[in-house]
């Protein structure tokens, strides 16, 4: 009896580095834990409001094929000649697979290279352009050349629950997006390199 008991505790210890294993390889293959992109922001600000924001608008315009939001100044700030509660800024957000295109397209201008500030502690990374014209828009005399922000949210699935009315609940410590999960994924996806420093 005493050896049967010691030959099936043998085997117990033998299956649990297997069943180990086998949890590590389902965990990678879990669909919930994919990174994906929530939304993308494109940001111009002007500094002032007039002619050279709407311009600016028309830019977001031809990029996304929706009509952009303007924002407004907080303070006001007499060295930048900016007042309060004036538009001083447009931004769009874009979701989904045109998200992911105007994303490319950005990157591609950066030649897929970012640094390692340019990811923040949260899983999102953002980066600026200086020409919109880089991104394959006609250049238009009457419009002019505008630089721009980039800002991806990236996030999983079953985030939803912290943000939605009912039983709203927290998300678990282990399912929120680290930086380093976000550049080993910008990595893996589009070939990244990371840059040492901001």
């Amino acid at each position: 009896m005493a050896q049967k008991k010691n030959q099936k505790q043998k085997q117990k210890a033998c299956e649990r580095p297997v069943k180990r294993v086998e949890q590590k390889a389902s965990a990678r293959n879990n669909p919930m834990r994919e990174l994906r992109i929530e939304k993308l922001c494109l940001n111009i600000c002007v500094g002032e409001s007039g002619d050279r924001l709407t311009r600016a608008g028309k830019v977001l315009e031809q990029l996304t094929g929706q009509s952009a939001c303007s924002s407004k100044a907080r303070y006001t700030i007499r060295s930048f000649g900016i007042r309060r509660n004036e538009k001083i800024a447009v931004y769009c957000t874009v979701r989904g697979d045109k998200a992911e295109e105007i994303l490319e397209r950005g990157l591609k201008v950066k030649e897929y290279e970012l640094r390692k500030g340019n990811f923040s502690n949260l899983g999102h990374f953002g980066f600026g352009i200086t020409e919109h014209i880089d991104l394959g828009i006609k250049y238009d005399p009457n419009i002019g050349i505008y630089g721009m922000n980039f800002f991806v949210v990236m996030g999983r699935r079953g985030a939803r629950v912290a943000r939605r009315r009912q039983q709203r609940a927290r998300v678990g410590f282990s399912h929120r997006i680290t930086s380093g999960e976000t550049m080993k994924w910008f990595q893996q996806k589009y070939d990244g390199i990371i840059l040492p420093g901001k």
